[in-house]
């Protein structure tokens, strides 16, 4: 016997937090939200790296502190991360997580000596290579939803097209709902009654579902930095860098719902994304040592414009109960999959500007700190495919997001060879309004230690990083539209070993 339940025209698909792949303008902010890369030294002190100088990591943040080196160095850092995701969903909670073995810095510097008469003692020019960005996370979820089900978006998507708009060049062609209509999910209503308005759709699964999503993300953004530092009197410090990004990021998502006493026994929809590409940047700075104990720099990083391709692909499967849709079609295992949809464009992802003091206490170590001040409602697309526009994306980009300034801090004891190190960093929520209740800042909180002779040394850093999030796995055109909050967090566990020559 078949069964159907009739969904009437007038829904609207809410484009906000909408469904399935990442949109452009989360891509946006996520490769324009950079953390500060470098040494273990440095990550151990929270990140705080602007005014403090004599470490390849001034090659990424200020190429002035390259002044401060006295002599050439190679450096190597592995390291250990863990990412843990603790997801709320419906009352109930899942946990997930995610290891991974890197290298996100390594460095060669080479210093020279000047003739002093000029007033210009020194210079070095550094090759690094830092990680900026790690997008390896695992996150689960999982709830019975008794107010929609993810067909409740399909019918929405679908109503006020005919079934046109499903074939070649069709508005809803590759997408996620088209997947639905092609397993049997959604039906136009001229199905059961041929004079029934061919833009209204209807479902025959009418239950509650229970709902699980797991999602891989993968990939990193990483930095090749090419930069100059040169010491004027050991009072004025300058320098100028160019920078090589790379940046590889893939996600799968597999989302599953599930039901009972129902003609379908459950649906699997899994989305692929990947994306690569590269971009340049520049960065010039300056560091000031009126006395020997303080230390002053500014620091400006121009626009980083990325080339980025980017390939997405959807598979949907359903098992039904040998049910019978129509006179000719009985249904049991039913899928299709989407053609392989690319795209080619450029991003160009925010400048900064920072700023930072250090404090040196003798002998007994240093205080350092910095502020960053990033406008992320500055990222912007352009197409390389003649026809196709990126306008409405930047406009969303500029009503999203906002100016914020990241702060980074941390310390340093010294006793003899040995160092101790402890920092924080803070990043405050990128946007302009309130996202779902949830806080989305980021703060990290660093600890480090080190030891060193004439001729090598060794740092350790643990930096564990925490946020909130929120996720929407689909919108529908109601107030129960299903929320995911989140935190993610991680913990790095990383080396530094240098051999100064």
């Amino acid at each position: 016997m078949m069964r159907r339940g009739l969904w009437l025209a007038g829904f609207f698909m809410l484009a906000l937090n909408g469904a399935f792949a990442q949109s452009f303008v989360e891509s946006a902010l996520l490769f324009s939200r950079t953390n500060p890369g470098g040494s273990a030294r440095i990550q151990g002190l929270g990140g705080a790296q602007v005014a403090l100088g004599g470490d390849f990591s001034s090659a990424l943040s200020n190429p002035a502190g390259l002044g401060m080196y006295n002599r050439s160095e190679f450096t190597f850092s592995p390291a250990f991360r863990l990412s843990t995701t603790s997801a709320d969903y419906l009352g109930q909670s899942t946990n997930d997580s995610k290891s991974t073995l890197h290298i996100p810095a390594f460095s060669l510097t080479f210093h020279n000596d000047y003739d002093k008469l000029s007033g210009f003692l020194n210079g070095t020019f550094a090759i690094s290579y830092s990680r900026i960005n790690d997008f390896n996370q695992n996150i689960k979820y999982q709830g019975t939803n008794s107010n929609n089900s993810i067909i409740d978006y399909f019918l929405e998507d679908a109503t006020g097209a005919t079934v046109s708009q499903f074939g070649s060049n069709g508005s809803l062609t590759n997408t996620p709902t088209h997947l639905a209509y092609e397993n049997y999910l959604i039906g136009d209503s001229t199905v059961w009654d041929p004079n029934a308005n061919p833009t209204a759709y209807f479902t025959d699964v009418l239950g509650v579902p229970f709902q699980v999503e797991e999602i891989e993300n993968r990939g990193a953004q990483n930095q090749w930095s090419f930069a100059y530092g040169t010491n004027y009197n050991d009072k004025l410090f300058l320098g100028v860098g160019l920078g090589i990004t790379t940046l590889k990021y893939r996600s799968k998502k597999v989302y599953k719902e599930t039901f009972e006493n129902e003609p379908l026994f459950d649906l699997r929809l899994e989305e692929n994304l990947e994306i690569t590409g590269s971009g340049i940047n520049a960065t010039v700075g300056a560091t000031f040592r009126p006395i020997n104990m303080v230390q002053f720099a500014i620091s400006a990083t121009t626009p980083t414009r990325y080339e980025l391709s980017d390939a997405y692909t959807a598979f949907m499967q359903t098992n039904w109960d040998n049910f019978q849709y129509d006179a000719s079609t009985i249904l049991n295992q039913e899928q299709y999959a989407s053609e392989v949809i690319a795209s080619d464009y450029t991003l160009t992802t925010p400048g900064r500007i920072n700023a930072g003091a250090t404090f040196f206490l003798n002998k007994f170590g240093f205080v350092t700190a910095d502020v960053e001040r990033v406008n992320y409602e500055n990222a912007k697309y352009s197409s390389i495919t003649q026809g196709i526009s990126f306008d409405l994306d930047n406009e969303d980009i500029q009503n999203l997001y906002k100016t914020v300034y990241n702060f980074r801090g941390g310390i340093e004891f010294r006793h003899q060879n040995l160092r101790a190190r402890a920092g924080y960093a803070y990043m405050p929520s990128p946007f302009k309004a309130d996202q779902n209740g949830v806080t989305e800042s980021i703060q990290r909180i660093t600890l480090g230690a080190g030891y060193r002779v004439s001729n090598a040394y060794i740092d350790l850093a643990i930096v564990h990083t925490s946020g909130n999030r929120s996720y929407r796995p689909y919108s529908v055109n109601s107030p129960n539209s299903p929320l995911v909050t989140y935190k993610p967090q991680s913990t790095n566990i990383m080396f530094t070993v240098g051999l100064p020559f």
